[in-house]
């Protein structure tokens, strides 16, 4: 017991000495940031908050909360139904929310519906003179639709069909279609992997013709194509998973990384850090999380917390989610 509370500690020490030395003590810039300003930003900054925490890098964890955003092809390992909300307390009136539903299908498939909602809130429109005239919002969602399925007891593939819809302005929105496909490997207990291509066809068109008449036209934004490869470790003498993911997304290459250590039955901790780019173009984000369930009956209520390190935000967020798993 005493080498094992040791080696829990040793390692929490590691993540918090790791998650202070990335914490950004100013902004840079990103001129060379090769994705900075490309559209479906909102959509690549995670789901909920065990995997937001984690460093958004589980492409590979079986046996998690079944979010077929991070690879459609882990629903097909999904062991019960399970229900999750999230949402984010974010700097600067920005908004995101998550809300998912997965089951499992037999014999030997899985599915989930899934909805992700960001936007902006207190945009101020003011006349020509400066003086506000009223106050605009936008709304950014993505609905996915997972569906995986075993091709052997060890691996199986998916994918994800999404409606892309975007209420920009009055009169200007955009509703497209873009595609996820995964595959997930289970080597054994202790190790997996994923391969996933995310964002395919995924792109937003604007038509401004209502908005400026004859002088309005036709904007095609799209997404940049995401490339993952994926690893989970779950070592049996001691009781964690460490996940770790390389995204070759546009011309960039990042990498990213995830811990997470039972402390007790009830209580979990996890941390991790995002978009490490390979060529220090832009600064890290690191989050730091835990969990907390109390089984009631057949339910499984896990409530989780996270926050992630903005490096370009005034703040961090604050990533709040309630897991409900059923018999």
């Amino acid at each position: 017991m005493r080498r094992r509370l040791t080696i829990y500690t040793g390692a929490l020490a590691f993540v918090l000495i790791t998650v202070s030395h990335l914490i950004p003590t100013r902004v840079y810039a990103q001129n060379n940031y090769t994705l900075g300003g490309l559209a479906g930003s909102a959509m690549r900054m995670g789901f909920g908050a065990q995997g937001m925490t984690m460093g958004n890098s589980i492409g590979a964890l079986v046996n998690g909360e079944g979010l077929s955003y991070y690879n459609p092809a882990i629903v097909a390992f999904q062991a019960q139904r399970t229900a999750y909300v999230s949402t984010g307390f974010l700097p600067m009136d920005r908004n995101l929310n998550f809300l998912s539903y997965t089951q499992s299908m037999k014999p030997a498939g899985g599915f989930s519906l899934a909805i992700i909602n960001a936007g902006v809130s207190k945009l101020e429109g003011r006349n020509s003179d400066g003086v506000q005239t009223e106050t605009y919002s936008t709304s950014e969602n993505e609905f996915l639709f997972s569906f995986g399925t075993k091709i052997r007891p060890d691996l199986a593939i998916g994918v994800s069909a999404k409606i892309l819809y975007y209420s920009l302005f009055q009169g200007v929105k955009s509703t497209t279609v873009g595609f996820d496909l995964g595959m997930l490997y289970a080597v054994n207990e202790e190790w997996a992997f994923g391969l996933i291509v995310g964002d395919i066809n995924s792109k937003y068109k604007w038509d401004t013709s209502s908005l400026y008449g004859q002088d309005g036209n036709t904007t095609i934004e799209h997404f940049p194509l995401r490339r993952r490869l994926a690893v989970c470790y779950a070592p049996t003498f001691f009781k964690s998973r460490w996940s770790g993911e390389i995204e070759w997304i546009g011309s960039t290459w990042l990498s990213r990384g995830g811990l997470e250590i039972p402390l007790h039955e009830n209580l979990t901790i996890r941390g991790g850090i995002d978009q490490v780019a390979f060529d220090g173009s832009i600064s890290a984000k690191p989050s730091l999380g835990f969990s907390l369930q109390s089984p009631v009956a057949s339910w499984k209520p896990v409530l989780t917390y996270g926050y992630i390190f903005e490096p370009y935000s005034a703040g961090g967020i604050h990533m709040l989610s309630l897991t409900v798993g059923f018999e």
